[in-house]
């Protein structure tokens, strides 16, 4: 029996907190957080600012000529309506932003999908036409921002292209074109169809038996709405692939050992998160981790592994 969600997504149930590196005895600030800093959180009771998430930002272009830095509606709703956490879009280009002071503005990161692909010199391989489009400035910003996120313990969600920036972040290689691999299936959208229908629900994703993914979301097999060519060939060091397509393709992973929240996917669990029962599980798991690093939560903290 499928579980019909969005996404399938990490963590089991509440585990006993242990206390982080660098973490105060009795403080729920993260490793490496100064309590005298986080001055947004010192008011208590119900008027209390939500934490804030940074979600990396894709480049576009406006009619040809404008370019400018946006982001997905759907990650902006999952992040405040189920995450129940601050949005802010970051912009993907590290002239313009500092890996230390991302990590001090923000208390979580959300790594969307985009277009444009991680550039294959970023893993050792060489360039090729199925690579498609790349975003470099994104490269040179979330690749380094992810392992720096990763040692400190301060939470972080991928997805899609994020998700395959958490593996070749520790190393990771990925294929152009998974579907053309000997076995292999086609996990590209939809070319036409309404919203709803390209984003689906149609592939089956099954997690690692009492892995990390199958304690949070209660089974499995999930249906997913995943929507990709390009796919994790290696894994990287520390990468623990959680959960595969039924083809094989890796779906959802964590980072083994992290002292935080590193659950990744493949898929697009931001898509209807409100209404989807497992996609709310992710989220509201994400949530929490953040809400403990900004020291906002006491109760039990949900890591990756």
């Amino acid at each position: 029996m499928y579980v019909r969600s969005v996404v399938a997504s990490g963590n089991g149930g509440p585990e006993p907190r242990e206390r982080a590196p660098g973490r105060r005895e009795g403080s729920t600030c993260g490793p490496g957080c100064d309590m005298k800093l986080r001055g947004r959180f010192a008011r208590k009771g119900k008027n209390m600012a939500r934490p804030i998430v940074g979600i990396i930002g894709n480049s576009h272009m406006i009619t040809d000529t404008y370019h400018v830095h946006a982001g997905g509606y759907y990650s902006s709703e999952a992040i405040a309506k189920v995450a129940d956490c601050t949005p802010v879009i970051v912009p993907s280009d590290p002239d313009l932003v500092r890996t230390e002071d991302l990590i001090a503005q923000f208390d979580g990161f959300l790594f969307t999908g985009g277009r444009p692909n991680v550039h294959p010199e970023e893993y050792g391989h060489e360039l090729t036409e199925a690579h498609g489009d790349f975003d470099r400035s994104r490269d040179r910003l979330t690749l380094p921002l992810i392992r720096t996120l990763t040692e400190r313990g301060q939470p972080y969600l991928g997805i899609c292209r994020g998700f395959q920036e958490v593996n070749v972040a520790f190393g990771g290689t990925l294929h152009p074109e998974i579907r053309d691999l000997p076995g292999r299936i086609n996990h590209r959208m939809p070319p036409d169809g309404k919203l709803e229908e390209i984003f689906e629900l149609r592939q089956r994703v099954t997690f690692t038996r009492g892995g990390v993914f199958h304690r949070l979301i209660g089974s499995r097999d999930v249906l997913t709405n995943t929507l990709h060519g390009q796919g994790i060939m290696d894994p990287g060091d520390r990468i623990v692939i959680d959960g595969v397509a039924d083809d094989t393709t890796p779906e959802a992973l964590f980072v083994k050992d992290a002292p935080g929240f590193t659950l990744s996917v493949q898929w697009h669990p931001e898509f209807n998160a409100p209404n989807d029962p497992v996609s709310r599980k992710l989220f509201s798991s994400f949530g929490d981790a953040v809400r403990a690093w900004a020291g906002q939560c006491t109760g039990p903290l949900l890591k990756s592994a």
